[in-house]
């Protein structure tokens, strides 16, 4: 088993696992955004077994006047067929230590409203609810 971030050249088999998550977004969209993202030092952290991808997650060290210097979550996934066997709790500790060296003071997520296993596992974690987040739609 290896955690390690992907590179450029591997977003064919890190959109095969986000998709699971992010059923509307096209390949093309995703690399677009990716590439986009790219200025806020976005990366793409994997667990591989067997090189290959069972869990993905996109992250950034931010820093805004409410959370102050944290590492936030965009996504954090795991292939569908080896969800609940440790997984996404190995992804979340890689990712408090990745936060402390990176002199984060949290880590910061949001999860769809209609996700409640999902909520479950993360506030089993340890992760507390914090502010709701609104979306106005320009479209």
């Amino acid at each position: 088993m290896q955690i390690r971030e992907l590179d450029l050249k591997e977003l064919d088999i890190a959109y095969k696992i986000i998709s699971q998550l992010r059923i509307e977004l096209s390949y093309k969209e995703f690399e677009d955004l990716i590439y986009d993202m790219r200025h806020m030092e976005y990366k793409m952290i994997g667990i591989f077994e067997n090189k290959k991808l069972i869990t993905y997650a996109g992250v950034a060290v931010q820093t805004n006047l409410y959370h102050k210097r944290h590492l936030y979550v965009f996504d954090l996934v795991t292939d569908s067929a080896l969800r609940a066997q440790g997984y996404g709790k190995m992804m979340l500790d890689y990712l408090v230590d990745f936060s402390k060296v990176a002199m984060c003071e949290n880590i910061v997520l949001s999860s769809g409203f209609q996700r409640k296993e999902t909520h479950a596992f993360y506030e089993n974690y340890g992760f507390n609810k914090k502010s709701y987040i609104y979306i106005l739609n320009n479209k």
